[in-house]
């Protein structure tokens, strides 16, 4: 394994992953076109200029698949593939601005370039592993990113109940509450209660507007809030009262969390070093003496030895980190 091979399988990625950058550039503009297109048909209809009933006349409400407003066959592609509204979901928890179409590009890219980058330096077996390890690369930085905003939400929640708490003590209405902690709130907080706040204005009801807020953000936290405001909304009682005292579980459950964190960072830590020291040790090897390494690497029994060590692994990097993640 030369300096040829590496330079070879680096120009194999880059020129994969520059040609399914332009192929997504190209898609998003498309989407663009799209949506504009369907923006300004829109308004021809509510100014009488385009009034033609039928199956072709188009909805200015929004729709489940807004996120992708494609039509012919790609558009029919993407409206049929599996679980494609949890990836939609996912992609709004994460804050990210992408189209699924955009995601599964990326990810059928991502999954090529490593399949032909570690095909010109290694056999099939190694290329497949590759290609699947590739594949999960945009679903890792999606996960990521939504971990943070999710984790960023919980952690600005409380502040903004106790905003929407002191909003409805001064005697403003629930409405009134919900556009103070939109225009006064952390991010993403206020991002979130933003668009409640709008879909309210343009008269979609509370009920669904909540509920939708508790889709998009997947925590408990959320789901209480909004079962708190609809059984306020239906029997009555001190939604100030209510809120407060949902403020006050939540930091309860944040300074328990943070307990659990330390006592657990011993086995989080052995988990990390269980699973780097032997990809350490390996590369510490190769660099000191590549010649006793290279059976490792070349022999077919060296390389399905490497394979099985490697998913070994990751099975007990994930068993650890699953016995030391504790949920509170």
């Amino acid at each position: 394994m030369g300096d040829l091979d590496w330079g070879a399988a680096a120009l194999v990625f880059g020129a994969v992953v520059l040609a399914v950058g332009s192929a997504i550039l190209l898609w998003e503009g498309f989407r663009a076109f799209q949506k504009q297109r369907a923006a300004s048909r829109a308004l021809k209809r509510i100014h009488g200029e385009d009034v033609a009933e039928g199956p072709d006349r188009e909805s200015i409400l929004r729709k489940d698949d807004e996120r992708e407003p494609i039509g012919g066959i790609a558009g029919a592609i993407l409206t049929r593939l599996p679980h494609r509204a949890d990836t939609v979901r996912r992609l709004e928890q994460a804050g990210v601005e992408w189209s699924p179409g955009t995601y599964y590009m990326l990810m059928l890219g991502f999954a090529g370039a490593f399949f032909l980058a570690t095909l010109v330096m290694a056999d099939m077996m190694f290329a497949v592993v590759a290609g699947a390890l590739g594949l999960f690369v945009p679903w890792l930085y999606v996960a990521r990113k939504r971990a943070k905003r999710v984790a960023a939400f919980e952690e600005a929640f409380p502040d903004a109940l106790d905003l929407l708490t002191r909003s409805i003590r001064a005697g403003h209405a629930f409405a009134t509450g919900v556009q103070v902690v939109a225009e006064e709130a952390e991010e993403p907080v206020r991002a979130e209660f933003r668009q409640v706040h709008e879909e309210t204005r343009f008269g979609l009801p509370l009920d669904e507007s909540l509920k939708s807020l508790a889709d998009r953000v997947d925590l408990v936290d959320v789901r209480l809030f909004v079962t708190s405001i609809l059984i306020q909304k239906e029997a009555g009682g001190n939604l100030a009262e209510k809120l407060s005292g949902l403020s006050q579980i939540i930091r309860a459950r944040f300074k328990f969390r943070r307990q659990v964190k330390i006592h657990t960072a011993h086995g989080r830590m052995t988990g990390t070093v269980i699973a780097l020291a032997p990809i350490v040790a390996g590369l510490l090897l190769f660099l000191v003496n590549p010649d006793y390494m290279e059976p490792l690497l070349v022999e077919p029994g060296g390389r399905a030895m490497l394979l099985v060590a490697f998913i070994m692994m990751v099975i007990g990097f994930v068993v650890i980190r699953r016995l030391t993640d504790i949920q509170v």
